[in-house]
C-alpha cells in the first residue's frame, strides 16, 4: 500500500493554483459569496497560507479577474479569413462559451458589486472592451482612429453583446445558438442604419457585403427583412 505525498509547490505555482481555484468557485457563485476559507479548503491549504500569497480576498479576486479578462479578450481573436459574418458568428460562439462557463462571476463582474469596485477591476473590464473594439476594427479593415459613426456602431454593439449576455443568464429563455446569430444580425443592422447617414461607412459596408456568401448570416438577415417588408 502506498501513501500519497503532498508535493510542495513553488511560490508562483501556488499562486496560479489559488487563482485557478478561485475562478472555479467564482464560476458557480458570485465572488462576493465565496470566502477565503472556501478557497483555502478547495486548494487543500490553510487560510493563513492563502494570505501568505495574497494580502486579501480582493487581491486574489483581482488576480483571478486578470486571468479571466485575458481569456475573455482572447475570444475576440479570429483569423482575418473568410466573410465577416461567419467570423463574427465564431466570435460569438467563443464569447458565449465563456459566459456559459463563468456565469455568476461574469454577471457579478459586469453588474458591479463590493468585490469589483476597485480601480484595478474597472480597468480590467475596460481593457476587455477595448480589446474587443480593436479586434472589430481590425476585422473591418480600419487602421488607426475609426470614423465617428463607425466607432459609435462598434462600441454600441459591444455594449449590446454584454447586456444581452447578462439578460440571457437570467433564465436562458432563448436558445443560445439563436442569440449568437441574432447578435451578428444586430451588428449588421446597426452598421446599416449608420451607413444610411454616412457615405464613407456605406462604401465600407458595401465592400464587406459583396464578400458575403448566399448562406451567410448577413444575407440571411437581408432575406428576413425583405420577407418582413413584403
Amino acid at each position: 500500500m502506498t501513501t500519497g505525498v503532498r508535493r510542495r509547490m513553488g511560490v508562483e505555482e501556488r499562486r496560479q493554483q489559488l487563482i485557478g481555484v478561485a475562478l472555479e468557485l467564482f464560476s458557480r457563485r458570485s465572488p462576493d459569496d465565496v470566502s477565503i476559507d472556501e478557497i483555502a479548503s478547495a486548494a487543500g491549504i490553510s487560510r493563513p497560507l492563502v494570505y501568505h500569497y495574497f494580502p486579501g480576498k480582493l487581491s486574489l479576486y483581482e488576480a483571478a479577474l486578470k486571468r479571466a479578462a485575458d481569456d475573455l479578450a482572447s475570444r475576440f481573436d479570429e483569423p482575418h479569413e473568410g466573410p465577416l459574418g461567419a467570423r463574427l458568428l465564431r466570435v460569438m460562439g467563443r464569447f458565449f462559451d465563456f459566459v456559459d462557463d463563468h456565469g455568476p462571476g461574469f454577471s457579478a463582474l459586469m453588474r458591479g458589486g463590493p468585490a469589483v469596485g476597485s480601480s484595478t477591476t474597472n480597468a480590467l473590464i475596460d481593457s476587455v472592451r477595448q480589446a474587443a473594439y480593436d479586434q472589430m476594427l481590425s476585422h473591418l479593415g480600419v487602421a488607426g482612429q475609426a470614423p465617428a459613426r463607425l466607432e459609435l456602431v462598434v462600441r454600441s454593439w459591444i455594449s449590446l453583446v454584454e447586456s444581452t449576455a447578462l439578460i440571457w443568464l437570467d433564465g436562458r429563455r432563448i436558445p443560445r445558438a439563436d442569440l449568437e446569430v441574432q447578435l451578428v444580425h444586430d451588428f449588421a443592422a446597426l452598421a446599416a442604419v449608420a451607413a444610411a447617414h454616412d457615405g464613407e461607412l456605406a462604401a465600407l459596408l458595401r465592400g464587406l457585403l459583396e464578400k458575403e456568401p448566399g448562406d451567410g448570416p448577413f444575407t440571411d438577415l437581408a432575406a428576413r427583412l425583405i420577407a418582413l417588408a413584403s
